[in-house]
């Protein structure tokens, strides 16, 4: 881990086992691609939030579906995008990616 003050969750759960990986992630990934001006955040979550829906990659999908919220996408848009992925990514991914989505936005409401 860095002496960070402020360290990211990313930093208190990995830093220490890989710090390089976590820099990566903080540093370019969010602190540089997801600050660029040619897309906005919400298009990047959607993009993202897509990505992650094709590629299977569940657990990455909590953090980014919320992250989506935050950056201006609906309940109701998510749902229609993984119904729209199920046709392009198959109905598994979507089936699993809809379950992930329900228990994020149940626990939102609470």
């Amino acid at each position: 881990m860095t002496n960070n003050p402020n360290p990211s969750a990313l930093e208190k759960a990995f830093g220490g086992f890989s710090s390089k990986l976590v820099s990566l992630t903080d540093d370019v990934l969010f602190g540089d691609v997801w600050e660029r001006s040619a897309l906005s955040k919400r298009d990047r979550s959607l993009a993202t939030i897509t990505a992650l829906i094709a590629l299977r990659a569940s657990e990455q999908l909590p953090f980014h579906l919320k992250r989506g919220v935050e950056n201006g996408l609906t309940q109701e848009e998510i749902v229609e995008l993984i119904t729209h992925m199920a046709f392009y990514s198959g109905w598994p991914s979507a089936m699993s990616a809809i379950g992930i989505a329900k228990k994020v936005f149940e626990e939102g409401k609470q």
